[in-house]
């Protein structure tokens, strides 16, 4: 029974290892296929040994804001979030109490004053906050302007909310001129912002972890220890 088994893979090889495992008239192993059969049955069944003691991983990726994030972790529906935001160089992000949780900075990146085509602004070689104050706002979880108002005091009118999460419905809305908003620069074009210094920062949240996939992705999403 093994044996026929191990015939039937072998026939189901690609063309050029057949004809060195199989004798075509009469269908039988030839020597070098012997050999291998001696090996087969050994192998297919630590093959599924290994199926066995290692079953398919089964991951679901959701998004969502800071707060059901929270609950998501808290509550042990999530084992690990990606949160993202305005900040200070190297300072964590204002993220909601959810008792204990491990946060580890995963990146920080500059950020740009996104611009419609044409704009007087989009020129220049650099932007201050407190030059922006009077101008049309594009509100974006990115860009959320109370935050922009602790910074730089009053203003920051928004001209249109969006509260959805992709960036090229950002771009096209700042693009047909519904206001400017703050994007990190990798995401497309725009002048930089050199005042507050300001970064774009992604943390990795996560409460206790055993051991297994969530433990290993989290050690690789935060880097090697410093």
């Amino acid at each position: 029974m093994r044996r026929s088994r191990a015939v039937r893979a072998a026939l189901t090889a690609p063309a050029s290892l057949a004809y060195g495992l199989l004798s075509r008239r009469p269908v039988e192993p030839t020597a070098a296929g012997e050999r291998l059969l001696e090996h087969a049955v050994p192998l297919l069944l630590r093959l599924r040994a290994a199926r066995a003691a290692q079953p398919r991983l089964s991951v679901l990726v959701r998004t969502c804001g800071r707060e059901r994030l929270a609950e998501l972790l808290a509550e042990g529906e999530a084992d690990l979030g990606l949160a993202d935001g305005l900040a200070a160089p190297s300072d964590p992000l204002r993220l909601p109490e959810s008792g204990p949780m491990t946060t580890v900075g995963v990146s920080e990146e500059d950020l740009v004053v996104a611009l419609p085509p044409g704009h007087p602004l989009a020129g220049r070689r650099a932007l201050r906050l407190a030059d922006l104050v009077d101008a049309r706002w594009l509100q974006t979880p990115l860009c959320p302007l109370p935050r922009l108002r602790d910074l730089a005091g009053d203003g920051f009118t928004a001209a249109l909310v969006h509260e959805g999460d992709d960036v090229h419905t950002v771009l096209n809305l700042v693009a047909a001129g519904h206001g400017l908003t703050l994007l990190p620069a990798s995401a497309g074009p725009g002048v930089p912002l050199v005042a507050p210094r300001l970064v774009h920062r992604v943390e990795l949240l996560h409460g206790a972890l055993p051991p297994g996939p969530a433990t290993a992705l989290a050690q690789a999403l935060a880097g090697p220890p410093a």
